[in-house]
């Protein structure tokens, strides 16, 4: 009903042009005959209100009927549906929507053969991504079965190696999967503990070479996400805590909750992030000031992390001080189920 209003209300003018006609039309009429003119003005200004409603209800119908004709266009701009809706236009409006119709079908027939383009190269990426774990696991398996053979420093190159691989690997598959059209999480409940574990020792090599002190203390607590998500996630944080440490390196992993969530904190005694830095961490492609190994950083882990996390309906929030640490906490939100 009030929709119907403000429709008529953009004819309130011709509405006001039919009572200066009537005004005028009174004036003669009272001019030659003043008796007369009492006795029909009445009657002239009930027929033109009922003139002019009944006119409005007409066009209000009309108009309602092209509106509705034009989101059907809109939501399906196949040719039926433009020829519809050219027949309740005027001939130029007709034309219009005629090009209009035309361009939409171009841009919808354009914007599906780039999504399946994607989704050819999504499936094409995450194929090689699968594929070439197997070559890596291989070589991970003899470097670990030969490992009394070789030296002590090459074994830490051929770790390191393998680690990188692994990690742009990761990148690259959460990076299609992240801008992916379809998305396959699966949320499960997940012990955070073992998870932690499973990350810390697929960078263990590493954080041994580096003579990583670690603490852990979180409990048996579980939370709602996605696995293969939440190791990525952790595992580029590790990842920067060792490129990024300092002498005596200290790796530490706190769980609570608060305030409706349950928080992971994850810290290390590295070169941090200067102040000016801090902001833009999760920004794509920013390696900022702080220091000179971050120059040869891509920029890409923590953006796809935070990437990851908001799809998996996680928050990140980073803290650090230049050369006293960096820390990163990750909220988990606290479903009905896990606070029973």
């Amino acid at each position: 009903m009030k929709y119907r209003f403000l429709l008529s209300g953009q004819y309130i003018p011709w509405l006001l042009l039919l009572f200066v006609v009537d005004a005028f039309a009174a004036l003669l009429l009272w001019l030659t005959d003043a008796e007369m003119f009492i006795s029909v003005v009445f009657v002239i200004l009930l027929f033109t209100g009922l003139l002019f409603f009944c006119v409005c209800a007409v066009l209000v119908r009309s108009e309602r009927k092209k509106e509705q004709a034009f989101w059907d266009f809109l939501e399906n701009p196949q040719e039926y549906q433009e020829a519809e809706l050219v027949q309740l236009l005027p001939l130029r409006q007709g034309r219009c929507m005629h090009a209009l119709g035309k361009k939409l079908r171009n841009e919808k027939n354009a914007y599906a053969k780039l999504a399946a383009q994607m989704q050819e190269y999504e499936e094409y990426v995450e194929s090689w991504a699968h594929e070439i774990k197997t070559p890596l696991s291989l070589l991970a398996f003899l470097s670990d079965n030969h490992r009394d053979e070789l030296l002590d420093t090459v074994n830490f190159k051929l770790d390191y190696i393998l680690n990188r691989m692994q990690e742009s690997v990761d990148q690259m598959l959460f990076y299609a999967r992240l801008k992916g059209i379809k998305k396959d999480y699966r949320f499960e409940q997940i012990e955070i503990l073992k998870c932690v574990e499973e990350v810390l020792e697929d960078y263990k090599p590493l954080l041994d070479e580096k003579e990583f002190r670690l603490s852990i203390n979180l409990s048996e607590e579980t939370v709602c996400t996605d696995r293969r998500g939440i190791r990525f996630l952790l595992g580029q944080i590790v990842s920067n805590s060792v490129k990024y440490c300092k002498s005596k390196p200290e790796l530490s992993f706190r769980f609570g909750q608060k305030d409706g969530f349950f928080i992971l904190e994850i810290r290390d005694n590295g070169i941090g992030v200067k102040a000016c830095d801090l902001p833009y961490i999760f920004e794509k492609g920013f390696t900022g000031d702080s220091g000179e190994n971050r120059k040869k950083a891509t920029g890409m882990g923590l953006y796809l992390a935070r990437g990851i996390a908001e799809d998996m309906n996680l928050s990140l929030e980073a803290d650090s001080r230049w050369q006293e640490g960096f820390e990163m906490r990750i909220y988990f939100p606290v479903l009905n189920q896990q606070a029973v």
